[in-house]
């Protein structure tokens, strides 16, 4: 062997080396668990995608604060999306070799863009409320978590709450209803649900899209008046929301008979049409305000030390509770997998993959973490990436949000089904083969 070839064969063996051992290394010398953040603080969906992305950073703030998870720090980086799905990958991929822990994309788009992805990178994808609603099955979405609802479960529960404002499912027969929608994944992720309502209980169903980001929308709400449908749905983000409270309230369209995603039913969506938006319902994931503990001790730890993200005023809105959720859910995953893989330790995204699949925080652990009164008990596992389908009624007094009290759980009876058709047809397309036991325990 030449000189030549043995220094060669000395390089492919370093190189070898280090490719089997580099992320070991970088694992052990890593000393913070890094959080990628994806935000919009631009364009038109900012006023609402500023305080889900404030809650977020000032919970990360709260638990560094308070002695980090178990005692491992947390950093953070956030890059701009704007709401584009090619700005998003582009954050993903530059955010994605800092030792990501878990990616929430904040984007429907988004999420479907990267769900391809998160397997060959190892890195869950936390959709809360939103994203691929097939995904709710981890058997074959197993980077996939649309934690306490999808955009299938959040439908039919405002077809039940329809139904019982009817006086019964039965007397749904002949009505009609239209969905108003953002033109986008977003927006169409709901119609398979609602075409399956309609054919079991003989309601009639308009599909009046809007194109984005939703400024213009004259022409949806001709459509409005000339259908005259019973109800409208309205599956809005951003500055779509408040134009089309704006449109209902010119067209003459009752706003108490108009009823918003979950997305649709923050302060940024109906502060600028104040009384006129009076009546307007939308579904409620979480409540809001600043009397539960966690706002407390973030106001204390947080804002009262000059560390706030943004304005104080913010803390306890619809959305930026909901960042707050996230985060937190995020951060029990890293302490779940700790539980395994060992208490103190950075953990990997493939370990806060389990963390999330085996997430079970009941009422008593709700209320150890301050968040009593502010969302349901939440337990995942391999075969549900969801772990709860509950939601409420909130509405619009003209002032404030007032949540009614009753929660309404999604039908599983329906929803399961689709979710296993969707999820062959994607495991056929993709050639996945469904996760067996040895799979789900790894």
């Amino acid at each position: 062997m030449t000189l030549k070839s043995i220094a060669a064969t000395a390089a492919l063996a370093a190189t070898t080396f280090g490719a089997l051992f580099a992320p070991s290394l970088a694992q052990a010398q890593a000393k913070e668990q890094f959080f990628p953040l994806l935000v919009y603080r631009t364009g038109p969906y900012a006023p609402n995608g500023t305080p889900w992305a404030n809650g977020k950073q000032d919970y990360i703030k709260y638990i560094n604060a308070t002695g980090g998870i178990n005692g491992v720090k947390i950093s953070f980086e956030e890059c701009e999306t704007g709401y584009a799905t090619d700005k998003g990958v582009e954050c993903y991929e530059r955010l994605k070799g800092k030792g990501a822990t878990l990616i929430d994309p904040q984007a429907t788009g988004i999420t479907f863009a990267l769900t391809d992805k998160a397997p060959t990178d190892k890195i869950p994808l936390i959709t809360l409320g939103y994203g691929l609603s097939a995904s709710q099955d981890g058997n074959v979405f197993k980077w996939n978590f649309p934690l306490m609802g999808s955009y299938w479960t959040a439908a039919d529960i405002l077809i039940q709450h329809i139904a019982k404002k009817e006086g019964g499912a039965d007397k749904l027969k002949g009505k009609k209803i239209a969905l108003v929608y953002h033109d986008s994944p977003f927006g169409k992720e709901p119609i398979p649900l609602l075409q399956e309502r309609a054919k079991m209980n003989g309601f009639e169903l308009s599909l009046i899209p809007v194109a984005a980001p939703g400024i213009e929308q004259k022409s949806a709400w001709l459509q409005v008046r000339q259908q005259r449908p019973d109800y409208v749905l309205l599956w809005g983000w951003g500055v779509m929301n408040s134009t089309a409270l704006k449109e209902a309230v010119a067209t003459g369209y009752p706003r108490e008979k108009m009823y918003g995603v979950w997305w649709a039913g923050a302060e940024p969506d109906v502060k600028d049409v104040g009384a006129n938006a009076k009546g307007y319902n939308a579904l409620a994931l979480n409540s809001a305000g600043t009397q539960p503990k966690v706002m407390q001790e973030i106001i204390k730890n947080v804002h009262d030390k000059g560390q706030g993200t943004g304005p104080k005023d913010e803390i306890g809105s619809v959305l930026y509770t909901r960042g707050v959720i996230i985060q937190m859910l995020g951060i029990e995953a890293v302490k779940r997998a700790q539980e395994r893989f060992g208490k103190g330790k950075v953990m990997t995204g493939e370990q806060v993959r389990w963390g999330l699949e085996n997430l079970a925080l009941d009422q008593k652990k709700l209320d150890a973490l301050g968040f009593s009164g502010v969302m349901r008990p939440i337990s995942t596992s391999c075969q549900d990436h969801m772990g709860s389908t509950w939601a409420r009624i909130e509405t619009w007094d003209g002032s404030k949000w007032n949540i009614a009290p009753e929660w309404y759980e999604a039908d599983e009876q329906i929803i399961k089904p689709m979710v296993k058709v969707a999820g062959e047809k994607y495991a056929a397309e993709k050639k996945l083969n469904r996760r067996d036991a040895a799979d789900c325990s790894s």
